[in-house]
């Protein structure tokens, strides 16, 4: 059997311990071939592709990104996209896909197993954690380290010269790296997608740790909203799968802050740097769990499935379930932290 693999979407620690993972369990125990597909969906789109063989992963383990290449290309918005994917597929004699990504590249891969008879499992990988049928997904946990590691750093300049640092972390539907970094780093207001915010409220959080003498953190997702605003944008751009580039909120909130209490405010978009680098102890061995079991379905020909951590086990869910819904965080969890306000 040969086996291809793909890594689309943006990069994600742990990608390639998932993708060592497959090859390694495919060689070694049922002897599959692998062939690589660069750069997501347009590597089956345009036929481009890699040798995937043991050599190929060895030493990838601690390796941020992922060997194969990454996009946000969408083969259902490309002329006759399925038909080409289908035909290259055939053509490099792949009798099964692989498919690691969130919820545009295993919606893809849903729609070409039920729809169009390729064989696909799937890998969840988004460092938004906001897959619904996963308790967790690989990357989230380093992000969430990288973010409150800087949110540390920045206690101390913002107390040493006694001004607002506004942090801007990644989240575009949900705000799990905000709730989770933000409580771990000690942020003074927390400001997350599912729940608007209003401003005067947070200016008030805001002065009322001045009057302590303490600087306060704001730690803010690029999808939060103000209660009688809009998404804030740098510009209109979207992607292939219709989705307009984020970032702008933290700087639009520091010039309110600003503005309402007369206190200095300065912004800190973490941006890119929260999912590059090597990933966590966590997320190397969560991405190889994923990537062990992802070929066990593949030799038990159950495809249209997706892993997915549940607890502590390993469990098989269909692609179009796991996509069909984002988790987002429930409303008492976000008041739970709410005593750490102001």
């Amino acid at each position: 059997m040969r086996v291809g693999v793909l890594t689309g979407g943006g990069d994600c620690p742990g990608l390639n311990a998932v993708i060592r993972a497959v090859v390694r369990k495919g060689v070694q125990e049922y002897d599959y071939d692998f062939i690589g597909f660069r750069d997501g969906w347009r590597g089956p789109l345009e036929g481009d592709t890699v040798r995937l063989g043991i050599p190929e992963v060895r030493g990838i383990l601690p390796r941020g990104g992922t060997i194969l290449g990454s996009s946000r290309t969408n083969p259902l918005r490309a002329r006759d996209g399925i038909r080409r994917v289908k035909e290259n597929l055939a053509e490099h004699e792949v009798d099964s896909l692989i498919v690691i990504g969130g919820e545009d590249t295993l919606g893809v891969a849903a729609r070409l197993s039920d729809e169009h008879g390729v064989p696909c499992v799937g890998v969840p990988k988004t460092i938004d954690n906001d897959l619904s049928a996963t308790d967790y997904t690989f990357g989230f946990d380093t992000v969430v380290g990288i973010a409150t590691e800087a949110i540390d750093r920045l206690h101390t300049t913002a107390e040493s010269h006694m001004r607002v640092l506004v942090v801007e972390v990644m989240g575009r539907h949900a705000g799990w790296i905000a709730l989770h970094s933000g409580l771990a780093g000690g942020a003074n207001v927390i400001l997350i997608p599912e729940q608007r915010f209003d401003v005067d409220q947070v200016c008030g959080w805001i002065t009322s740790r001045f009057r302590a003498s303490y600087a306060p953190i704001v730690v803010v997702a690029e999808g939060a909203m103000p209660k009688d605003g809009e998404l804030v944008l740098k510009d209109g751009t979207m992607d292939s799968f219709g989705h307009v580039r984020l970032s702008g909120v933290g700087e639009w909130l520091a010039k309110e802050i600003e503005k309402r209490t007369g206190k200095e405010a300065r912004t800190t978009v973490l941006g890119h740097v929260q999912r590059g680098g090597t990933p966590s102890a966590f997320d190397r061995w969560l991405a190889t769990r994923f990537g062990l079991h992802a070929i066990d379905a593949v030799r038990d020909g159950d495809f249209g499935k997706m892993v997915a951590l549940q607890g502590t086990d390993i469990a098989r869910v269909p692609i179009g379930e796991a996509t069909a819904r984002l988790k987002t965080v429930d409303p008492k969890l976000y008041a739970e932290v709410g005593v750490f306000f102001g």
